[in-house]
C-alpha cells in the first residue's frame, strides 16, 4: 500500500514505514494525544525507484570511499538529483493527494487545505541502538502544491553527504535503509518543546523540559535558548525553573503559510513559558510514552490553545556511554561527592580505595590536570622513545608536542618540566581526562624510567611508590562535581583542541563548543600547511581539515561548534617541517599570527575556509566561524570578504570574532557593524596586552590578572555594545572558569561561556548559583 495511517500502525512496523512512522502509529493506538496524519510507506518509495529504473545507478552512485570528499559530495549530489528529478507514478500520486485532501476532513476542519508537516522516516532512524534523528529533512506548513515535491526531497535527503557518511559509518548497507514519509497535520503551536523522560547523560530518575514560544524547531534546531525544567518524578515537585531570554520563535507566516523566525514580543521574552500545572500534565504524558516503550523516551510536544499535543518519540541512546573513565554511576557519584565514602586514590578495579597511597614527595608543579593515578614513569627524551609508553604508563617529558597525543591517550598521567596551565600538555590532558603535573622544571632528571610514582594531579604532586596496586587512571572524586547538568539561562559551553575529545565533552552537557581550535589539528600533521600542500597537495590539506571538525560536529550535532581559524605563531610552525621558512621573532605571541597571517597568505587561509564550506554542503549547519586576533573593522571586513570568495555566505551562517586586543574591545562598535554574530573574549591575550605583561614570562607572572579593572572594564562595555547591536558575547580564556568572573560576566549579560572539558560541571554549578542569588535580589 502506498499510504498507511496512523492509526493503522504500530511499532512492529519500522520496516513498512520508518521509526518516526512507527512511533507516531504505536502512540496513536496507545491513546496519546498524536495530530492526525498518514505515511508513504517505504514499500513506495522502493517502487518509486525501482519502476522509474533508477535504483542501480543511484546505489552504484553513493558506494564510494566516504573518506574521499570530492567523492563524496559528488555521489550525494548526483544520487539526489536522481530522485528529485524523476516523476511520481499516477496511481502513488493520486492516492497520496486524495489521503491528504481528507486529513481536513477527518478532523472536523472546513479547510479545504490544510497545512501539514512532512517528514521523513528511515527505516534505520530512531532505532534503539541507531539514534541518528536529524540525518533526513522535515518540511513545515506545507500544502498541497507543494506536498509531492516535499515528499521527494524527503526521499532524497537519504543520500545527503553527511546521512551517507554516517550510515556507511555506522555499518548500515544503502540498499537496505529505506525511507518513509509522515504526512501529519500541522499544529499551529503557540507553546512547544522536548521531554526528556530520564535524564539524557546520567539516566537519574528527574525529567528534563525544555520550552519555548511558537513552532518547536527552535528548540530542536538550537535557534533559541529555550526556558528548562527539572521536575522530580517521584512527587511531582519542579526543582528548578530556569527562565531563559527567548529572543526569536518560529511561527507560520499568515500570508504566505511559510515558517518564519520572528522576534519575541519583549514582554514575552523572560516570561515564564509552562506553569506548574502544564509541567505536572507532560510528566504524567511523559510517564504514559516510557511505560508504553519500556525505556526512557526523547518526546517533542506542542501546545496550541491550551491543548497538548505529542509530535514524536524516540529512545534517549546517549545513557550509560562515554568513557570509561566516566563509569562511575550517578548515584555512586553523588555519594562521593557528598563525602562518603572518603575519597582516595584507584584501587585497580576503577573504585575509590580506603588507601592513600602518600610516600615522599618526589617533585612538584603545577596540577594541570585532576585524578590520581599510581603507575611506572616512562622518560620520553625523543619523539621515536613513543613507542615505549604502554597503557598505565606515566609519560615524563620536557613537553608534550602534537605528535604525542597517540601516547598521550595510552598512558595513565602526565608529567613535563616545562608548561603552565594553558601549554599543550595542560590542554590536552584536560581534554583526554588524564591526570597532570606541569611545569616541574626537572622531572626528566630528577625520576628514573620505570620507578613507580603516584602521580595527584590536583595538588600538582609526584610522590613516590604506593600501596595501592593500579596504573588505571581516574579523574579525582573529589573534584568531581554532580553529574546532573545543571540547568542555566547563561550557555556553558567546551573548549576543544583534538577532536578525539569531543565524544567525551559532548557527554558533560556542554551547550556547543565555544572554541575548536584548528591549530591543533594543523600542528599534529608535522608539517607546516606550506609543506603540507606541497607535500601532499591543497586536497588532502583540506581533507585532514574536514575530518577533525567533522569528528567534533558529528558528536555535538546540532549544539553549535565554533571553528577558530588558525592561530599558531610562528614559534611552533618553526618546530615543524617546512618551519626553516618561518620569520624569526622576539615575541611571537604580539607578531605574525591569528587573522594577520591569514589574511598575508590568502591560498592557505582559504584553504580553511574551504573545508568549513564543504562540511556546510554536507549538511553540518552547526559550524560557526571564528577569527582570532582582530584588532579594528577592517580586519573583520577583509576576513567576511575571504568567506564569500569561498562561498560561504556570512548573511546567512553564524560567524563572529575573539576579542583579544584592547584595539578590538575599543573599536567594538564598528566590528559589530561589519556584520559579525558574536564575539569571544580571549582573556589570556586580551590580559597580557592590555597591562603589558608576558603570559610566559615568569618574572613577571606575578603580575597577571585577568580580574584587573582595566581589563574588566573593556570586557563590560564590548558586552554592553554587543548586546546593544544584537551580538552575542562569549569567554573562551580560562579566566572563564574562575567564580569571580563567572559571577562578573553573568551580572554583565554574558551570552555564554566557554571552559575547558575538565571546568565545564564546576562552571555549570557557579553559573546556577550566580543566577539564583540575582534572582533572590530582583524579587527582594
Amino acid at each position: 500500500m502506498p499510504v498507511y495511517w496512523l492509526d493503522e500502525i504500530g511499532g512492529d512496523d519500522v520496516d513498512i514505514v520508518g521509526g518516526k512512522g512507527a512511533s507516531l502509529g504505536e502512540m496513536t493506538g496507545a491513546g496519546l494525544p498524536v495530530p492526525p496524519g498518514f505515511v508513504v510507506s517505504a514499500g513506495t518509495y522502493r517502487l518509486f525507484i525501482e519502476e522509474a529504473g533508477i535504483d542501480d545507478e543511484l546505489f552504484s552512485a553513493v558506494d564510494v570511499d566516504v573518506e574521499e570528499s570530492d567523492a563524496l559530495a559528488d555521489a550525494a549530489e548526483r544520487a539526489q538529483t536522481l530522485i528529485v528529478e524523476t516523476e511520481f507514478p499516477e496511481d502513488v500520486r493520486t492516492e497520496i493527494l486524495e489521503a491528504y485532501r481528507s486529513i481536513g476532513v477527518s478532523d472536523g476542519d472546513e479547510q479545504t487545505e490544510p497545512f501539514v508537516a512532512v517528514r521523513s522516516s528511515a527505516t534505520a532512524e530512531d532505532l534503539p541502538d541507531a539514534s541518528f534523528a536529524g540525518q533526513q529533512e522535515t518540511f513545515l506548513n506545507i500544502q498541497e502544491d507543494g506536498l509531492l515535491e516535499r515528499i521527494r526531497e524527503c526521499w532524497a535527503s537519504l543520500f545527503t553527504q553527511r546521512a551517507i557518511y554516517y550510515r556507511q559509518k555506522q555499518g548500515f548497507d544503502h540498499r537496505s535503509v529505506n525511507i518513509a514519509v509522515v504526512v501529519q497535520r500541522m499544529v499551529d503551536a503557540d507553546r512547544s518543546g522536548v521531554l526528556f523522560t530520564s535524564h539524557p547523560s546520567t539516566g537519574d530518575s528527574r525529567m528534563i523540559v525544555e520550552a519555548a514560544w511558537g513552532l518547536g524547531e527552535a528548540v530542536v534546531s538550537g535557534a533559541v535558548s529555550p526556558d528548562n525544567y527539572v521536575i522530580d518524578r517521584a512527587d511531582g515537585d519542579v526543582l528548578t525553573a530556569t527562565v531563559a531570554d527567548k529572543k526569536v520563535m518560529y511561527v507560520r507566516d499568515a500570508e504566505t503559510g511559510e515558517t518564519v523566525e520572528s522576534p519575541v514580543p519583549e514582554q514575552r521574552r523572560k516570561q515564564r513559558v509552562l506553569s506548574d500545572e502544564e509541567l505536572h500534565e507532560l510528566v504524567a504524558l511523559g510517564e504514559r510514552v516510557e511505560s508504553h516503550y519500556g525505556s526512557p523516551q526523547d518526546v517533542e510536544w506542542a501546545i496550541v490553545d491550551g491543548e497538548l499535543f505529542l509530535l514524536q518519540s524516540r529512545p534517549i541512546t546517549t545513557i550509560g556511554g562515554g568513557d570509561d573513565r566516566e563509569g562511575l554511576t550517578a548515584s555512586m557519584t553523588d555519594e562521593l561527592v557528598a563525602g562518603t565514602p572518603d575519597s582516595g586514590t584507584t584501587d585497580g578495579s576503577g573504585m575509590v580505595s580506603d588507601e592513600t597511597g602518600e610516600g615522599d614527595e618526589l617533585i612538584n608543579g603545577l596540577g594541570a590536570s585532576p585524578g590520581t593515578v599510581t603507575g611506572p614513569v616512562r622518560i620520553v627524551d625523543k619523539l621515536d622513545e613513543l613507542d615505549r609508553v604502554s597503557e598505565g604508563d606515566i609519560i615524563v617529558t620536557e613537553m608534550t608536542t602534537p605528535d604525542m597525543v597517540p601516547a598521550m591517550k595510552r598512558a595513565a598521567g602526565i608529567v613535563t618540566d616545562e608548561g603552565g596551565m594553558t601549554s599543550h600538555a595542560a590542554i590536552i590532558s584536560r581534554e583526554l581526562g588524564v591526570p597532570a603535573v606541569v611545569g616541574t622544571q626537572s622531572a626528566t632528571v630528577q625520576l628514573d624510567d620505570g620507578q613507580v610514582v603516584t602521580l595527584d594531579g590536583k595538588r600538582g604532586a609526584i610522590t613516590s611508590g604506593t600501596t595501592v596496586n593500579s596504573s588505571e587512571s581516574t579523574p579525582d572524586v573529589e573534584a568531581r562535581p554532580s553529574t546532573t547538568k545543571p540547568m542555566t539561562a547563561t550557555e556553558v559551553k567546551v573548549n576543544l583542541s583534538i577532536p578525539d575529545a569531543a565524544e567525551r565533552a559532548a557527554a558533560l552537557g556542554a551547550d556547543g563548543v565555544g572554541l575548536l581550535r584548528i591549530e591543533h589539528m594543523v600542528l599534529s600533521l608535522d608539517k607546516t600547511p606550506e609543506r603540507y600542500v606541497a607535500d601532499h597537495g591543497a586536497d588532502a590539506y583540506v581533507d585532514e581539515l574536514i575530518d577533525g571538525i567533522r569528528t567534533v560536529a558529528d558528536a555535538f550535532y546540532p549544539r553549535s561548534v565554533r571553528v577558530r581559524t588558525l592561530d599558531a605563531p610562528t614559534d611552533e610552525f618553526r618546530e615543524l617541517q617546512g618551519g626553516d621558512n618561518e620569520p624569526h621573532e622576539h615575541n611571537p605571541m604580539l607578531g605574525y599570527r591569528g587573522i594577520r597571517r591569514s589574511l598575508d597568505r590568502p591560498d592557505l587561509f582559504r584553504h580553511e575556509l574551504g573545508a568549513v564550506q564543504r562540511l556546510y554542503d554536507m549538511g553540518y549547519d552547526n559550524i560557526e566561524l571564528m577569527f582570532p586576533l582582530v584588532t579594528d573593522a577592517a580586519d573583520v571586513r577583509r576576513a567576511r570578504s575571504e568567506m564569500v570568495s569561498a562561498g560561504i555566505n556570512p548573511d546567512k551562517r553564524s560567524w563572529g570574532v575573539m576579542i583579544e586586543t584592547p584595539a578590538s574591545a575599543l573599536r567594538i562598535e564598528e566590528i559589530t557593524d561589519a556584520g559579525v554574530d558574536f564575539a569571544s573574549f580571549g582573556t589570556n591575550d586580551l590580559t597580557q596586552y592590555t597591562l603589558a605583561v608576558d603570559r610566559n614570562n615568569e618574572v613577571v607572572a606575578d603580575r597577571f590578572d585577568e580580574l584587573h579593572p582595566a581589563v574588566l572594564e573593556l570586557i563590560e562595555s564590548t558586552i554592553e555594545t554587543c548586546r546593544n547591536h544584537g551580538v552575542e558575547t562569549s569567554i573562551c580564556g580560562q579566566a572563564g572558569s574562575k567564580p569571580d568572573m563567572i559571577e562578573f560576566l553573568v551580572k554583565a549579560g554574558v551570552s555564554s561561556i566557554s571552559a575547558n572539558i575538565d571546568a565545564v560541571r564546576d562552571v555549570q554549578q557557579e553559573i546556577k548559583r550566580v543566577e539564583q542569588r540575582l534572582l533572590l535580589d530582583s524579587v527582594r
